[in-house]
C-alpha cells in the first residue's frame, strides 16, 4: 500500500484472498481471490495486457495498430485498458445478450463495438469467435488476440494468479473452482498448482447447458441449444485454450443457483460480484459440502457486479427471468 504506481497497467494482478465467512461450507474453508480489484474490474485484465505485451514482443503489433477480439465483455474491457495507453485501435465482437454496463463502459473508452447472435453456435458465420475472424481477414494490418487460444492466455495464469494464490495460501490449498469461457484461467492455474502439488482437485462449475462439465465427466459432449443467463462462462464447444487433462471433475450450476449465491455474496459476505462469480462459489461450496474431511478451497471472484447492475441486482430483471 506504500507504493506509489507510475501507470495503472502496473496495478493489474497481485489480487488479495479473502476467507468466506457466514456461507455455509460445511467441514472446509472457502477461500476468494479477489480479481474484482483489478483497474478493469476483472481477471480479464491479466489476459489482455499479456497478449498485447507478447504481440509487441513478437513483432505482431506495432503503434497505431488495430486490434479486434470476440469477447462477452471482460477481456473487451482488459484489452481497451491496455490499447488506450498503447495507442492501438480496438475492434470488439460482443454477443447481444452483454450487459448494457459492459457496452456502456467499452464505448466510454472509445472502442469500435460490433453486436451480434448469442443464440446460434460456433461455425456460424454470426457467431461472435467467427464474425471477428472474419473482420480480421478483412482488415489489413489487424491483429486477432483469439484469446479462445492464444497461448498468452493460459501462460499468464500460469506465472501469476496461481503463483499468487499458492503464496497467499502458503502452500495449503486442496481445492481449486474455476469456470471455462476461453479456458485460460483454470488451464494456466491449474497447470501450476498441479506442479506443486499433483493432489490439489482442479474444478469446472460449469453452466447448466454448456457442455464443459459434460467432457470432464464423461469423456464427451454433445451441444443441445443450451442457454444460460450468467456471462463470461460457458460453452458450446472446447475451447483451444481448454487443457482437460488437468481437469478433476466438474459441476453443473443452474441461473437459478448461480444468481441466488449471488445475493448471498453480497447480503452476506458484502462481494458485489459479477454473474458467474455465483456460478463459482456455488459450486464450490456444493464441493466443500460434500467433503468428509477438512479442506481448504479457493474460487474466484471474477468480476464486479457493478457490470450487472441492471440485470442480477435489479429486482424487475430478476423477476422477468425466475
Amino acid at each position: 500500500m506504500n507504493k506509489i504506481y507510475s501507470n495503472i497497467l502496473d496495478m493489474v494482478g497481485n489480487t488479495p484472498i479473502l476467507k468466506i465467512n457466514s456461507i455455509d461450507t460445511g467441514l472446509c474453508e472457502l477461500f476468494v481471490k479477489l480479481e474484482n480489484l483489478n483497474p478493469g474490474g476483472s481477471i480479464k485484465d491479466r489476459v489482455g495486457l499479456q497478449m498485447i505485451t507478447d504481440a509487441e514482443n513478437k513483432g505482431l503489433l506495432k503503434k497505431g495498430g488495430v486490434i479486434v477480439e470476440c469477447t462477452a465483455g471482460n477481456t473487451g474491457l482488459g484489452l481497451a485498458l491496455a490499447a488506450k495507453l498503447k495507442g492501438y485501435k480496438l475492434i470488439l465482437v460482443i454477443p447481444d445478450k452483454m450487459s448494457k454496463e459492459k457496452v456502456m463502459h467499452l464505448e466510454a473508452m472509445g472502442v469500435d463495438i460490433i453486436f451480434t447472435r448469442s443464440d446460434v453456435e460456433k461455425g456460424h458465420p454470426e457467431h461472435y469467435q467467427d464474425l471477428a475472424a472474419k473482420i480480421v481477414s478483412e482488415t489489413p494490418g489487424a491483429f486477432f488476440t483469439d484469446q479462445f487460444n492464444n497461448p498468452s492466455n493460459p501462460k499468464i495464469h500460469e506465472t501469476t494468479t496461481g503463483p499468487e494464490i499458492w503464496e497467499q495460501m502458503e502452500g495449503n490449498i486442496d481445492a481449486f473452482v474455476a469456470g471455462v469461457g476461453t479456458g485460460g484461467t483454470i488451464s494456466g492455474v491449474g497447470k501450476f498448482l498441479k506442479s506443486k502439488n499433483s493432489k490439489i482437485n482442479i474444478v469446472i462449475a460449469d453452466p447448466v447447458g454448456s457442455v464443459v462439465a459434460d467432457a470432464v465427466n464423461t469423456g464427451s459432449y454433445k451441444y443441445e441449444n443450451g442457454s444460460w443467463l450468467v456471462e463470461g462462462i460457458g460453452e458450446d464447444h472446447i475451447p483451444g485454450n481448454l487443457n482437460l487433462d488437468i481437469i478433476d471433475e466438474g459441476i453443473y450450476v443452474s441461473d437459478k443457483d448461480a444468481f441466488e449465491m449471488l445475493n448471498k455474496l453480497l447480503q452476506e459476505e458484502g462481494i458485489l460480484a459479477g454473474t458467474s462469480c455465483g456460478t463459482l462459489v456455488h459450486a464450490a461450496v456444493e464441493w466443500c459440502k460434500l467433503q468428509k474431511t477438512p479442506k481448504k478451497v479457493v474460487t474466484l471472484i471474477c468480476d464486479t457486479g457493478n457490470k450487472y447492475l441492471s440485470k442480477a441486482y435489479n429486482k424487475e430483471w430478476l423477476e422477468e427471468n425466475f
